[in-house]
């Protein structure tokens, strides 16, 4: 048999992490998922909020590097919980088990355009300008010259 699942979205909330009475380390979270496919009545794109369980050291994981807003790739397996609510009524929920969690982009693209290629004044050699998006390099422009190269 095979459960395997892999989603990417934003969390909603900062993960909260618990731990069992044996002390082992576990962080819930939930993802909002954008769908492929289909549009409301507005044109806007549904989302589905998808509840994640992460154990152990990736429960650690999540809790210390992700936030509220954060874009996580979660894969695990699902896994359907049947519980009964205070009124006797027998419920059932779904919840992703992460065996992994990844970094769904980049620290600079997390930051809105903050990054440190983009705050960076671009070099200058020889009235030259490197464009402002390219990052900083330990190279330095060669005059016209050619005869300096040794081919």
């Amino acid at each position: 048999m095979l459960n395997h699942i892999t989603i990417m979205g934003r969390l909603t909330r900062d993960p909260e992490l618990r731990r069992t009475g044996s002390g082992i380390a576990v962080a819930s979270f939930t993802v909002a998922v954008d769908r492929d496919f289909g549009k409301n009545e507005s044109g806007e794109r549904e989302t589905d909020f998808i509840d994640c369980v992460a154990w152990r050291q990736t429960g650690e994981f999540v809790s210390k590097y992700f936030t509220k807003g954060s874009m996580a790739v979660v894969s695990g397996r699902l896994q359907i919980r049947g519980w009964t609510d205070k009124d006797g009524n027998k419920r059932r929920s779904a919840e992703v088990v992460a065996d992994n969690v990844y970094f769904g982009e980049s620290k600079r693209g997390n930051e809105g355009g903050n990054s440190a290629f983009a705050s960076a004044p671009a070099p200058s050699f020889g009235g030259y300008s490197a464009p402002a998006s390219a990052p900083a390099s330990d190279f330095a422009m060669l005059d016209d010259d050619d005869a300096q190269l040794p081919f």
